[in-house]
């Protein structure tokens, strides 16, 4: 690959977040391009973001998981960085230039985890169990199947977090999955949620790798990272959320897989307390995915998803 790009450059710059789990997205990325590209440096530019530094407030309150890309954005624009790396459903569907995503990785894990000291599934919680997620998706779904637990915020790093639950703060929390796996930290995981109990966030399990929309030699540098089926499951997962106008913090889920020549995507929308749940599932071929994402959104809204989400940001959610 590398004879076939007529000038490599002599250093790349990964900017990433500094937490543990945002290293080692960046390191692993790194050290596929030094693996690509024997003779490139690449080294890490680490950034605290806004969504970093404020925890004592809801992700939704102070602006979304948007905050966590920003000061990465500014380092690509003024040239401290070629290349970002992030979770993709960190990332806003209603990215455009001067960005662009260059390339999704191969996807992993895409499920949540139930993590708690003793109680083996969300099932078994008794009535006024402590259950803490960040996440208003997974609230949402939560007190659909289990309504007598009471849900309160979770903010931090994993560390932090898991640190939160063995100080007696919680009876349980509800984290994704790969985070865990990808820190060495599966062994705190009790269960994985099926799909069906916790619908997962558009892009969930999934890396992508994010330049200036002008970088045209970077594009063609990270094609060999591109897995054309996980970009596709992304395509159609993300498409729900634009079309629904959700950012990354309303109750949007949308999870996506693949069989054959087609796509299969499921998606739903819901309020926190998750009384009100609108959802719809299609297939389509992989070349449609986008087609699908959007055709299936449209009918969540028929089914009352606008207005879910209206009265989400009225009451403060969204």
């Amino acid at each position: 690959m590398a004879s076939m790009i007529e000038t490599l450059p002599r250093k790349l710059v990964i900017a990433t977040r500094a937490s543990r789990l945002a290293l080692w997205q960046a390191e692993h990325v790194r050290d596929c391009l030094i693996r690509l590209y024997p003779s490139v440096e690449v080294e890490l530019l680490k950034l605290s973001t806004r969504g970093d530094e404020i925890l004592d407030r809801s992700l939704q309150k102070i602006g979304g998981k948007g905050l966590f890309i920003k000061e990465l954005e500014y380092a690509l624009l003024d040239g401290r960085a070629d290349l970002a790396v992030h979770s993709l459903k960190d990332v806003p569907v209603d990215l455009t230039e001067p960005f662009e995503l260059a390339a999704i990785l191969p996807r992993a894990e895409t499920r949540d985890a139930w993590v708690s000291n003793h109680y083996a599934d969300m099932r078994a919680l008794p009535h006024g169990a402590v259950v803490g997620t960040s996440s208003l998706r997974r609230e949402s779904q939560l007190r659909r199947l289990i309504p007598h637990v009471v849900v309160k915020p979770l903010r931090g790093n994993l560390d932090t977090r898991l640190g939160k639950l063995d100080a007696g703060d919680f009876d349980a929390i509800i984290l994704a999955a790969v985070g865990l796996q990808r820190l060495g930290l599966a062994d705190r995981i009790r269960g994985l949620i099926s799909t069906q109990d916790s619908l997962p966030a558009a892009g969930q399990g999934s890396l992508g790798i994010e330049i200036r929309a002008d970088r045209s030699d970077l594009k063609q540098l990270l094609q060999p990272l591109v897995c054309s089926q996980t970009t596709a499951c992304s395509l159609a997962e993300r498409a729900v959320s634009r079309v629904l106008g959700g950012s990354c913090t309303v109750p949007i889920a949308a999870y996506a897989t693949i069989q054959g020549n087609q796509i299969h995507l499921q998606a739903l929308v819901a309020t926190p307390d998750g009384l009100q749940v609108v959802s719809h599932q299609a297939s389509a071929p992989i070349d449609d995915a986008m087609k699908l994402g959007e055709s299936v959104a449209h009918v969540l809204q028929r089914q009352g998803a606008d207005q879910i989400l209206a009265s989400l940001k009225q009451t403060g959610h969204a």
